[in-house]
């Protein structure tokens, strides 16, 4: 595994306005916290500051040209990474202790990135492998960004993304449900100067008044009713193998040895509370993610073999609309609509739109979807090997709005990729479980 990896940022849109950022947890430099300069292949490392919302001291807007350029960064073993890109540009700012590092918002409106049309691609790369992927989990962005990666071995894995009016048509989707089932889909629609700026997921729909509460209860209480009267069979993937699940007279879902209470919609939506808070027991770590997953596709009560394929997903009402159009608006059907997305029976076709291998040669990002639906080149680019200068003025200094959220620093990644996650956020489970080899299904 090398050192550092070749990026290749393409710019497959009509703006001359696009630049990225890249932070993440430099692994070979004791984890602490960095950015990627403006340059593509300096690293930055924050330095204490006294202020709250205090500005970086280095330019990290990295441009990617005009339309149809190719800017190409290095980077070195990074865990917890992410690739920003915008139409524009974005603020960081740094708090103190640390210094923390403000990252972009799209849930706190007066956060200066609020109106920025961006989105993010998520990696760790590390001695064992380079692991990536487009994620829906928080939002999906107006700006299509699309991922692919050459393997030294010749493999090349591709995930094709949203196609321009990808957000259009999912907005049209959340609407037209929202008329149909009376639920609040269509308030996930944000939007801004007269256009559809992104989608929320229906996790954080607190955050624009859109209320789910009571929504999957009926489910669950389908899903209790059925097993009580059949069982339910639960491929850990992993130790524990295949257990079987009844609900007992006492009203706990029993599967194996561990015990589940009935989860709320809340606990569905985010994955990560109530029956599904991960604790220090591998096995009820590992049956989960299958049994959030299941609830959360609708697929609990249309199979009792979980998890199960794409046929028994989003079929039935309730379900997570939020996912469902997710998935019907990528062009190849694959991306990170939930906490869980990546659960998928032994031997299939992985759903969460994530690249990986231990021998990556060349990963390229291609912002825009102009391309898509055709195939994605991941040859070595033909241009420029360095992102070309900044335009005058381009570095900001930002405002200093007293923002509160930040992103902690990291531990490096501990857990092989087949162990259960240990952590609530994707982001750190990510971590988690980076170090491992990836097995085309991440076990959790």
């Amino acid at each position: 595994m090398p050192d550092s990896l070749q990026i290749a940022l393409k710019n497959d849109s009509d703006s001359s306005n696009l630049h990225a950022y890249v932070t993440g947890i430099a692994l070979q430099h004791s984890g602490k916290r960095c950015l990627l300069q403006s340059n593509g292949k300096d690293l930055y490392f924050p330095t204490e500051v006294k202020d709250i919302g205090s500005p970086l001291q280095q330019d990290c807007a990295i441009p990617l040209g005009g339309p149809g350029s190719t800017a190409t960064l290095t980077i070195p073993q990074m865990a917890g990474g992410r690739i920003w890109v915008v139409d524009g540009e974005l603020t960081f700012l740094l708090n103190p202790g640390g210094p923390a590092l403000v990252e972009p918002s799209v849930l706190n409106p007066s956060d200066a990135n609020h109106g920025a049309d961006f989105g993010f691609v998520e990696f760790t790369l590390n001695a064992e492998q380079l692991y990536a992927n487009i994620s829906y989990v928080d939002f999906v962005p107006r700006l299509p960004v699309a991922i692919s990666l050459r393997e030294r071995g010749g493999g090349e894995q591709r995930v094709a993304g949203m196609p321009v009016g990808g957000l259009e048509r999912m907005a049209a989707g959340l609407r037209a449900q929202a008329q149909k089932d009376g639920r609040a889909w269509d308030k996930l629609v944000v939007e801004s100067q007269g256009r559809t700026l992104r989608v929320l997921n229906a996790t954080h729909g607190g955050a624009v008044g859109a209320d789910f509460s009571g929504y999957f209860e009926p489910l669950v209480d389908e899903a209790w009713a059925k097993y009580s009267d059949c069982k339910c069979h639960v491929d850990t993937q992993a130790g524990p193998g295949v257990l079987q699940g009844t609900v007992t007279s006492s009203g706990k879902l029993r599967i194996g040895d561990d015990e589940f209470d009935k989860p709320s919609t809340a606990d569905i939506l985010g994955c990560n509370s109530g029956p599904f808070t991960t604790g220090p027991s591998p096995t009820r770590n590992a049956i989960i993610p299958r049994l959030a997953a299941a609830f959360v596709r609708s697929s609990i009560t249309e199979t009792e073999q979980h998890p199960s394929g794409p046929e028994t997903f989003y079929g039935r009402e309730p379900t997570n609309h939020y996912a469902r159009l997710v998935h019907e608006v990528n062009v190849d059907g694959k991306g990170y609509a939930f906490a869980y997305d990546d659960v998928q029976p032994e031997a299939g076709e992985d759903q969460s739109g994530k690249v990986n291998a231990g021998d990556p040669e060349l990963f390229v990002v291609s912002v825009g979807g102009k391309s898509v639906g055709a195939r994605e080149e991941t040859t070595e680019p033909a241009t420029e090997t360095a992102p070309p200068p900044p335009p005058s003025g381009a570095a900001t200094e930002g405002n200093k709005e007293d923002r509160m959220q930040t992103q902690e620093d990291a531990p490096p990644p501990q857990q092989p990729s087949d162990a259960p996650p240990a952590k609530k956020g994707f982001r750190d489970r990510m971590l988690d479980r980076a170090k491992g080899r990836a097995k085309g299904f991440l076990s959790r």
